[in-house]
């Protein structure tokens, strides 16, 4: 992950909740383990529980990958796996 590039990106003000067709960058920094970024994200306010791009929450591509730290720093912002949770 370019956290460099991630945090150039912030400071010029893109939405970091936007996504595309692989899903928010918080949901595709959780899916390829950068924990970093994903800490950076939620510091600046990424939605931890948005699935409106791609096809996963940020939580649910953590946990398919099997990166336990970022599951444990979502769930500690309150991220749920239950989308009957959400409603």
């Amino acid at each position: 992950g370019d956290q460099e590039g991630v945090k150039l990106l912030l400071e010029k003000g893109v939405d970091i909740n936007h996504g595309g067709h692989f899903g928010s960058a918080l949901a595709v920094a959780s899916f390829s383990g950068h924990q970093k970024i994903v800490q950076l994200l939620l510091d600046n306010g990424a939605v931890v529980n948005d699935s409106k791009y791609g096809y996963c929450f940020a939580l649910v591509c953590a946990s398919l990958k099997g990166h336990e730290n970022i599951v444990r720093l979502l769930l500690k912002t309150g991220a749920v796996m239950d989308a009957k949770e959400l409603a």
